[in-house]
Formats: C-alpha cells, sequence, structure tokens
C-alpha cells in the first residue's frame, strides 16, 4: 500500500506545548481549522488528535475540524472506559459517512487520570482485556448486522448501525490504530488493530517488534487482514544537517535548563514502551543514523522522547529504512507546529513519496 503521511494537532487549551511558542487561539476551533487546512495545503494526509481528560474532547474537535476541511483525515484518539463501544461505533460510523471515509480511530489503553472521568477500570490486564472486546465489538457493528454480543466487558443484543461507514457494502470502515509494547498490549494489537503503532526506537528494536508481532497474529489464528506497522515520532528538518543539530541541540538544552533530568514516576516505569525509549538513552546520545535519545532525559514523552534529525535527505533516508522494514503509517511532528507542517510537508515528504521509497 501506499505509505500514510500524519502530522500532530496538540489539542489543548494551555499554549506553549511541547515548547511551541504560539500564545494565541490554542482550544479554539480557529486554530486547529488553521492547522488542518495548512496540512491539506502542504502534502499531508491528516493529523493525530492528542487526546486526554482536561483536553478538548477529541471526537467533537475531530467533527469540527472535519466540517471545515475537504481532504483532512482526523486520527481521532479515544478510550475504552469513557466511551462505550456501541455508541462510539455508531458516532464514527456516522461522520465516517458524512466525510466520505476520512475518519481514522486510534485507540488508547494507556494510563490516564481515570476516576476523573468515572473508570474503574485501573488494573492493567482488565484494561487491555477490556480493550480487546471493545475492538472486536466496534469492528463487528461496522461490518454486520444484527450483532449480539456477550462479552465480560460489554453486551449488546440484536444491535445495526444506521448509518454504517462509508464503503461498508464493499468491506470497508475506519482504520483502527493501536500502540503499546507490553506483552497484553501486543496481544491486543496482534489480534484485532488495523494499526501498531511504535514510538521512534531504532531500527533493530523496530525490526524485533514487527516479527514478534507477526509471529503472535499467527499464534492468536488473527482473522483480520494482516496487520500493518505505524511510527509516531519528532522529525527535527533544516536545510543543513549542521542546522538541524544546532537547533536541536539548543532545544534540548533549553529543556535541561527549564526542568533539569527527569526522575521515573511511577506511571512512567510502569508504561513499557515509555521505558523502552527512556533506556535508548544509555546506548548513546545518537543511535542509527541520525536518532537523537538524548531529549528523553529531560520531559520527553512519547514522540518527543526520541528525535530524527537531520537535512531533509537525512530524515528521508531514515524514514525509508523504517519503511524497508514495513512501516507503512507515519506520524511525524516538530514544534512550532504550523511552521513545521509547512517545511516538513514540502521539503520531507516529496523525497519520501518518490518512487525509489
Amino acid at each position: 500500500m501506499d505509505p500514510q503521511f500524519l502530522w500532530y494537532i496538540p489539542n489543548t487549551v494551555e499554549p506553549g506545548h511541547r515548547g511551541d511558542p504560539t500564545t494565541e487561539g490554542w482550544g479554539s476551533l480557529e486554530f486547529s481549522t488553521d492547522q488542518a487546512r495548512t496540512l491539506e495545503a502542504h502534502g499531508w494526509g491528516g493529523a493525530l488528535l492528542g487526546a486526554s481528560w482536561g483536553r478538548p474532547d477529541t471526537f467533537t474537535v475531530a467533527t469540527a475540524i472535519a466540517a471545515q476541511t475537504t481532504s483532512f483525515k482526523p486520527l481521532i484518539a479515544i478510550r475504552p472506559g469513557y466511551w462505550q463501544p456501541a455508541h462510539f461505533a455508531s458516532a464514527a460510523a456516522t461522520l465516517d459517512q458524512l466525510t466520505r471515509g476520512r475518519v481514522l480511530v486510534n485507540i488508547v489503553t494507556g494510563v490516564d487520570n481515570l476516576a476523573a472521568y468515572g473508570d474503574g477500570k485501573a488494573d492493567p490486564a482488565q484494561r487491555y482485556d477490556r480493550t480487546r472486546e471493545f475492538l472486536q465489538l466496534v469492528r463487528q457493528l461496522w461490518t454486520q448486522r444484527c450483532v449480539t454480543f456477550r462479552g465480560v466487558h460489554f453486551q449488546v443484543e440484536a444491535s445495526t448501525l444506521a448509518p454504517r461507514p462509508y464503503g461498508a457494502a464493499q468491506g470497508r470502515h475506519p482504520t483502527l490504530y493501536f500502540g503499546g509494547a507490553s506483552e497484553a498490549a501486543q496481544r491486543v494489537s496482534a489480534a484485532e488493530a488495523d494499526v501498531q503503532l511504535f514510538w521512534g526506537e531504532p531500527l533493530d528494536g523496530i525490526a524485533e517488534r514487527i516479527d514478534q508481532l507477526k509471529a503472535l497474529s499467527d499464534a492468536l489464528g488473527r482473522e483480520h487482514a494482516p496487520l500493518q506497522f505505524g511510527l509516531r515520532i519528532t522529525t527535527v528538518v533544516r536545510d543543513t544537517t549542521e542546522e538541524a543539530w544546532r537547533d536541536a541541540e539548543e532545544k534540548v538544552a533549553k529543556m535541561a535548563a527549564d526542568s533539569g533530568e527527569i526522575r521515573m514516576t511511577h506511571s512512567r516505569r510502569a508504561a513499557v514502551g515509555q521505558q523502552r525509549l527512556l533506556d535508548l538513552a544509555s546506548r548513546g546520545e545518537v543511535l542509527d543514523s541520525c536518532l537523537y535519545t538524548t531529549p528523553g532525559k529531560y520531559g520527553g514523552d512519547g514522540a518527543a522522547t526520541t528525535w530524527l534529525v537531520g537535512s531533509p535527505d537525512d530524515v528521508a533516508a531514515a524514514l525509508r529504512k523504517y519503511q524497508d522494514l514495513g512501516i507503512t503509517h507515519f506520524v511525524l511532528s516538530d514544534v512550532p507546529y504550523k511552521r513545521e507542517i509547512i517545511r516538513v510537508g514540502d521539503q520531507l515528504l516529496p523525497l519520501l513519496r518518490e518512487p525509489t521509497a
């Protein structure tokens, strides 16, 4: 399949997200729509919308942006426990039908402020078992009529959606992305997700995990199309290699001055994927050709923990190596968000879409 290139819209009312200097407009429809339209104009397929309790509701924001754009695909981060599966399946199918197939879904199971929205499933084993049922039921509601489902966590009786997703008659439905590096998370992904989304690990780590997930898919008797793979990472792209590294090191110096070296909290220790990223710094500041591990020492989480740094050619070459491993979905970002939408879209994406890629 053709590679998919998405960006990241932070979706927060607080300015300064990951050091973005923009001070006005955060949390407004105008702010998010402007970023989405800029993405459309500079070669991007869409964007992941950040989600956690205390941010604007992700599905509401995605719906509003979709109404203001023509090709932008929102990758909507949602949580089982915040949503009931039948309710979510209906809402997503409706938006997908109204936008003619532009909805993408990122299922999030990791720790959040669960008690704030009344979710009692704090135990990881229960959360991942519930996520597996959530994915099973949502997919059935999107692809079948008169669904009866009796699980441990969810039940529906003779349930049929109206409308169904765009193209449902031809077997299409919104793509289901999922992440997580724990054994429980990988079992969910291998059996039920469409795309496993990785953080920015080195090539050897990604290759190992792809092999594990393929073997696990076979062992679990996966019933769906083969699992696809994606990469969520920060890309510091500048006109030259030297300029990129100078800017990256200046950013890290500011992070260090503002926060000092991080101390591991319980939640950071508990997140297997996050721990894998933080452990990379012990292997060296730069891994592979241009994977910068130092940001994780100073408060980086997720995509902010490791960065690909370099000229457009440098970063394109690094991303092509991930493509060679089987990565077909990319979620990139850097700050200031809008400036880098344009820069990375204009300078990096054309290189990745060349036939040699």
